[in-house]
């Protein structure tokens, strides 16, 4: 099975990886994309709790009573502010109502009940810039593991052009805190501009995976196990929507060895 999963190019849904689609356990993605006063109601599982990303444009949310108006406000996901957020347990029914054309992302992963609803907003989200030199990309912690939830981290990055990113190679495919723990994750790429393409690959130190893609704007790559380093040519910028979820809510990475020089530069 291929760990690229190609975006339609029209209708509402742009992307979708399950964790039946994907053969694994914890996270759950889609992308959706609204037009002007379009309407679009989500109900989640008994089991998944879920993060509604307002990726570009604006809309109301109401989750169960709760009702947040007027979220979002960015024209494209390269701008430089972060975007808003609803934090939802399971079973909750979203409401969303697109003000203008509306992209949305829905990252789900395992939960029992133990967080309200809540609105995330952008303005309270943490922003860094990580790496030096062409390994520069620029961070937005939307749902960090210092903020509650019970599986999910998600965290959006921006890449400049000719710059790599999730680099040194790193990996987090083993429990073995505090070194390392084991989380899925799914990228959801964007292009800037949307004709140019990515680079991502992912291996692992037997090569028993070893897949390299080119990945378009709004393609999704999924990472169950391995390295999972991301490169963009000269004139593209990227950027991705990362979506972690594994049996304990931790990010902590290994570098592949090999590579690990890069860090002493």
């Amino acid at each position: 099975m291929s760990l690229l999963v190609k975006s339609h190019p029209q209708g509402r849904e742009i992307v979708k990886v399950t964790p039946a689609s994907a053969g694994w356990k914890h996270v759950g993605f889609e992308a959706f994309r609204l037009s002007p006063k379009e309407r679009l109601q989500i109900t989640l599982p008994a089991d998944r709790e879920a993060c509604l990303v307002v990726l570009t444009g604006d809309a109301s949310v109401h989750a169960n009573s709760e009702a947040f108006d007027n979220l979002g406000g960015r024209s494209s996901v390269f701008d430089e502010r972060s975007p808003d957020a609803v934090y939802a347990p399971p079973g909750t029914v979203f409401d969303v109502t697109a003000h203008g054309s509306v992209e949305l992302a829905l990252a789900t992963a395992p939960a029992t009940g133990k967080h309200p609803v809540r609105l995330i907003p952008g303005t309270s989200m943490k922003r860094s810039v990580r790496g030096k030199d062409t390994n520069t990309r620029y961070i937005c912690d939307i749902l960090p593991e210092t903020e509650p939830a019970e599986s999910l981290l998600v965290v959006e990055v921006v890449t400049p052009a000719a710059h790599s990113s999730s680099y040194p190679p790193h990996k987090h495919d083993t429990d073995a805190l505090p070194q390392e723990s084991a989380l899925e994750e799914t990228y959801y790429h964007r292009i800037d501009p949307p004709q140019g393409f990515a680079f991502q690959r992912v291996y692992t130190d037997a090569r028993d995976l070893d897949e390299s893609m080119a990945v378009c704007d709004h393609d999704v790559v999924m990472v169950p196990r391995g390295y999972h380093p991301v490169v963009m040519p000269h004139g593209y910028r990227g950027y991705y929507l990362n979506v972690m979820a594994g049996a304990r809510r931790a990010w902590h990475f290994k570098n592949d060895p090999a590579h690990d020089w890069l860090m002493q530069r």
